[in-house]
């Protein structure tokens, strides 16, 4: 159960009932006392990034509109709402409202804007990789926000109308969309049509109304269950995760044993204070050849506890709690959660520093929240 403590007239705790135990299976003899997040400084840190992201030149694409990015704006719109009701807000926040804008406009006029990163000044085959990426993310955010309402609203629709045709029917990557490919990982790798097959598959099982059994897609459906069924054993741990979060969505993704696999998986290179390594989920070599940090991050530790806890494991699980009381124990006092680039060092205090805490603060809001 959660509950909303006001602790100060500043401060908005959000109470979890998170308790660090035992990593055994087994419930422990006693637990702790319930564990806070402090949910309206995420609420600010999250704010603060959407509104930098849209404003930065780099960010901007025609139309008026904003890349939607894997680190800032994709976390934000999906976590961003589970902390409404926390914070007594009625109403999508300036941020929400600017984003959801953005993705809108773009389903509407799919023919007619730019791809995000055109074959014309970035080379083949930027333009079929943004297309394929974006129609995935505007399904993804759309879908994710008509769940919340039980109803599948006509952009929803068409989004998903966008991203259908763009969908490989043969080859290795049958049932997989193209995906932008500028070697950074672990969103635009060589090995990202995975991770974006992952979040076809959340988009699809999260849409309101039946979507994912209507005939009219259904054939489509099963091609992309098809590709993670074949591939998730031999990606890395990341990608497994997120397969696994898939799965708890969009029932069918994976088999009971493919399951048990990641969640044993996840289990094994969990760390020794309760949380995850990007270092442990992944073949990652940072292109500056700096050391990768092996320490537990909050990108890495939401992801899997998403993950565990979308692939049925229970809170009282001795493995997901002590997750989730990593992330309650290392929460900063900026209200965001950290985690570093596995592609090059970068300086943490720079705006481009903190992508990798974007996202992390992002999926440690939705991991404590218990948010679908």
């Amino acid at each position: 159960m959660r509950l909303l403590r006001i602790a100060a007239p500043a401060t908005v705790v959000l109470s979890l009932g998170i308790a660090a135990g035992l990593f055994a299976t087994e419930r422990p003899a006693h637990r702790r006392a319930p564990a806070d997040f402090d949910a309206r400084g995420a609420a600010s840190y999250l704010d603060a990034r959407i509104m930098w992201w849209r404003g930065w030149q780099n960010a901007r694409r025609d139309h008026g509109t904003s890349c939607v990015s894997c680190h800032t704006a994709v976390p934000f719109a999906l976590a961003r709402p589970a902390l409404r009701s926390a914070l007594g807000e009625t109403q999508p926040t300036e941020g929400e409202r600017r984003v959801l804008d953005d993705v809108v406009m773009r389903v509407r006029m799919w023919r007619e804007v730019e791809p995000f990163y055109p074959d014309q000044t970035n080379g083949l085959p930027k333009s079929s990789e943004s297309r394929g990426t974006e129609s995935v993310l505007n399904a993804l955010i759309l879908a994710r926000r008509d769940a919340a309402a039980g109803v599948l609203t006509d952009d929803a629709r068409q989004a998903f109308a966008n991203m259908w045709p763009l969908q490989f029917r043969s080859g290795d990557l049958k049932g997989a969309w193209a995906w932008l490919n500028f070697k950074l990982e672990p969103w635009e790798s060589t090995g990202s049509s995975f991770f974006g097959a992952t979040l076809a598959a959340i988009a699809v099982g999260d849409a309101p109304g039946g979507y994912a059994a209507d005939s009219a897609v259904r054939d489509r459906v099963e091609a992309l269950r098809g590709f993670i069924q074949r591939n998730v054993d031999t990606t890395h741990l990341f990608n497994r995760a997120m397969a696994l979060w898939a799965s708890g969505e969009l029932s069918g993704t994976l088999t009971t044993a493919q399951r048990q696999s990641i969640v044993d998986a996840l289990f094994a290179a969990q760390r020794s204070d309760g949380g995850w390594a990007m270092a442990s989920l992944g073949p990652w070599k940072r292109r500056d050849a700096t050391s990768l940090d092996s320490a537990s991050d909050g990108y890495a530790t939401a992801v899997a506890a998403i993950a565990l806890q979308r692939g049925g494991i229970s809170r009282d699980d001795g493995h997901l709690r002590a997750g989730l009381a990593w992330l309650v124990k290392n929460q900063n006092s900026s209200g965001m959660w950290s985690a570093a680039s596995v592609n090059k060092s970068r300086d943490p205090a720079t705006d481009i520093g903190k992508f990798m805490s974007d996202a992390a603060t992002g999926y440690a809001v939705i991991a404590l929240s218990g948010q679908r």
